[in-house]
């Protein structure tokens, strides 16, 4: 099988110390992948291999199967890259800027002036594209931004930090693009720092911290690292302390705790399921007023893999 993208054993040092230290995961041709780590991980640096912008000490880098260490131009061709950084011309507007980087893309007019079309309605410009671009707002610009990334019909999309500094408006129109460009089927690799929008966006994900990919898999995959614990709060009316020492002895409890006046906090595997059993734990002892489920999320798969949040 061909990926879209497979990095194996990727190593950039800088002063003698691994910034990147053998990271390797893979995309599948039609795969939306979430790379996410903390600040200074080495995500940036690792992005900056798979594009070709740095070269790497060791490992490799394949595009649809092409080496880009020994067919650059051919693997870049099949590369999308949307870098953090606007990278248009603001006294142009977003059609005369999509014309330049079409015709450096090789494209011809003919095609070039379809394509514009096509990317300007993908990305929700075509009002705008006669428009200068340093009269758009931020959010805007980063939609031009993925346009041009767009036109030459990449097989891979490179998205870092896509929604930064953006408004809540701009970032909403920002993900219904990629998230139509993923149900298109193109193959993506998105970085964020928002871990909302790697969950809405990425069916797998790669953790990477300290230079290195801690976990990799879907977010269920990920979820389940922390063993598959959740959390039930149950509120109650009556004898709460005798309540909570029966739910202790549910198959599934790990622990019950009284943690307010008419609550206990529950730890056990699969708390949706266990429902009907906890009630029938407490008939006769106590009367649920309340009940709250709270299940491990992406996030709390991140904070237990690296020890801190995505925004630290």
């Amino acid at each position: 099988m061909t990926f879209a993208l497979t990095c194996e054993n990727l190593v950039k040092r800088y002063d003698g110390t691994a910034v990147v230290d053998h990271v390797g995961f893979h995309i599948d041709t039609g795969e939306a992948y979430g790379l996410l780590g903390p600040n200074g991980a080495g995500k940036t640096t690792t992005i900056s291999m798979l594009v070709g912008l740095l070269r790497p000490d060791e490992g490799s880098v394949h595009v649809g199967g092409i080496d880009l260490a020994s067919d650059p131009i051919a693997a870049k061709r099949l590369i999308g890259y949307v870098p953090q950084e606007i990278a248009l011309y603001p006294e142009l507007t977003a059609r005369e800027n999509l014309r330049y980087f079409g015709r450096l893309y090789g494209l011809g007019r003919r095609r070039l002036a379809v394509r514009i079309a096509e990317v300007l309605e993908a990305v929700g410009l075509t009002e705008r594209g006669d428009d200068k671009v340093q009269t758009y707002s931020g959010g805007m610009k980063r939609r031009a931004n993925i346009g041009v990334a767009l036109l030459h019909e990449p097989r891979l999309l490179i998205l870092d930090e896509p929604t930064v500094g953006v408004d809540p408006q701009s970032r909403v129109a920002i993900l219904d693009s990629v998230e139509g460009l993923v149900a298109d089927g193109m193959s993506m690799l998105y970085t964020s720092h928002y871990m909302e929008e790697v969950e809405r966006v990425c069916t797998r994900v790669g953790i990477i911290d300290k230079g290195r990919v801690v976990a990799d898999g879907t977010r269920r995959e990920l979820v389940a690292e922390l063993g598959g614990t959740d959390k039930v709060d149950l509120v109650l009316e009556g004898d709460v302390d005798t309540a909570a020492a029966k739910l202790r002895t549910v198959e599934g409890v790990t622990d019950a705790a009284v943690t307010g006046q008419n609550t206990v906090r529950l730890l056990a595997v699969g708390g949706r399921h266990l429902l009907p059993a906890l009630l029938a734990a407490v008939e006769g002892t106590a009367q649920v007023t309340g009940v709250e489920v709270i299940e491990p999320d992406l996030e709390a798969a991140f904070l237990h893999l690296t020890g801190s949040t995505l925004r630290d």
